[in-house]
């Protein structure tokens, strides 16, 4: 199964979306790095380093800005209507999903279509610690188990 699928899958599980955004916003990582790593079979360091640079690069240029954009749109501001700050908070929060699928298809290109046979948090593993810093390892057996 193509990445973007099974990533959209895998986000829809229970606990998946809420321990990808508490390792995000509390740990600083990268949930579609964590997500390709699973997905992938991942725990090479050689790999997950390239991965890792990937990923940082792009996030820096595309997903940061947006995201930054969306949270900024988030409060009503003066003097602009709601609906319409609203209006374009999606339409951000659109490009930020689609930097995102962006970077899933560029690490799935990067790894192959030859999964590596890694177990979920041995990969959770491998991509945190080539994030650095690494998240917590007890955060990672919850996205590990919440991933199934």
């Amino acid at each position: 199964m193509a990445i973007w699928e099974w990533a959209l899958e895998a986000y829809a599980r229970p606990g998946v979306p809420e321990q990808c955004l508490r390792l995000q916003d509390e740990f600083g990582q990268n949930t579609p790095l964590l997500l390709w790593a699973v997905w992938a079979e991942a725990a090479d360091p050689a790999l997950m380093a390239r991965a890792a640079d990937l990923a940082r690069r792009w996030q820096d240029a595309a997903i940061l800005p947006l995201r930054a954009a969306r949270r900024a749109l988030k409060p009503a501001l003066p003097l602009v209507e709601d609906a319409a700050r609203e209006g374009l908070r999606e339409e951000v929060k659109a490009a930020e999903l689609r930097a995102e699928r962006v970077l899933l298809e560029a690490l799935e290109a990067l790894s192959g279509d030859e999964l590596r046979g890694a177990h979920a948090l041995d990969a959770l593993k491998a991509a945190s610690a080539a994030w650095n810093p690494a998240a917590p390892d007890a955060e990672l057996a919850a996205l590990a188990a919440a991933l199934g």
